[in-house]
């Protein structure tokens, strides 16, 4: 799957997303992001995904689920989630999504592009 992605990004700027995109697909991309938030907003975010799904779940096993897979994410073998070295890091704790684009989107503009990638 990375050899295919790389043959993708061959072709031009391109914005990908991804836990391992800045540092195991395109670790040389030119302007890194690494967005992050506090395990509380995460949750409270997916908790509110769900129910506006219609789906009842208590936020304390959604808190849990999400706790259990940070802890897989970063302690795996294969491509850990970790931040590039290199990358900028966004925390979007308290954060909309427009202030997060917003944030990016200078990151961008400050580098002297018009488009981004990784």
């Amino acid at each position: 799957m990375v050899a295919v992605q790389r043959s993708i990004g061959e072709a031009g700027s391109l914005v990908v997303e991804g836990r391992d995109t800045g540092t195991v697909v395109f670790p040389n991309a030119e302007v890194k992001v690494f967005l992050t938030a506090s395990a509380e907003e995460r949750s409270r975010r997916r908790h509110e995904e769900l129910e506006a799904r219609g789906e009842i779940v208590d936020a304390s096993h959604v808190h849990a689920g999400m706790v259990a897979r940070d802890t897989a994410d970063t302690t795996r073998e294969t491509a850990p989630l970790v931040e590039a070295d290199d990358a900028t890091v966004i925390d979007t704790t308290g954060l909309s999504v427009d202030e997060v684009v917003d944030a990016v989107a200078a990151l961008v503009e400050g580098h002297g592009k018009t488009g981004g990638s990784a």
